[in-house]
């Protein structure tokens, strides 16, 4: 026959699903948003070069003191590219710390993640 207690037990392995789905739903979003909003910036040693980075990992500012101009285009340039890489770097530890504060570095999702930003970076 039919026991209610199989019935009562189901129910809650299906409420406790729910709620388990529910919660790392919230986490994602979490992160998500935590995401979007992130930037990050680098400085050149010598202070000449400063970049900006948005989420995506590209260009949002540039800021070249004017001492700049005493320098060759080519050192200038290669400060961009450099200062632009650690920028870059420094998005992806903010993005490794967002992602291990809401859904964890160590899941499949959260080393996914990681993994597309630690792809942006110049090699």
């Amino acid at each position: 026959m039919f026991d209610p207690a199989d019935l009562d037990a189901a129910e809650r392995r299906v409420d406790a699903w729910q709620a388990g789905f529910e919660e790392r739903a919230a986490r994602a979003r979490e992160l998500s948003r935590r995401l979007a909003d992130l930037s990050a910036r680098a400085r050149s040693d010598d202070g000449l070069v400063e970049v900006t980075v948005g989420a995506n990992g590209m260009l949002t500012g540039l800021d070249l003191h004017e001492d700049i101009r005493r320098q060759s285009a080519g050192r200038t340039a290669q400060q961009i590219l450099a200062t632009l890489a650690a920028a870059q770097q420094a998005m992806t530890k903010l993005a490794t710390e967002a992602t291990a504060e809401t859904i964890g570095a160590d899941t499949e999702t959260g080393r996914a993640v990681i993994a597309s930003f630690t792809a942006r970076e110049p090699a």
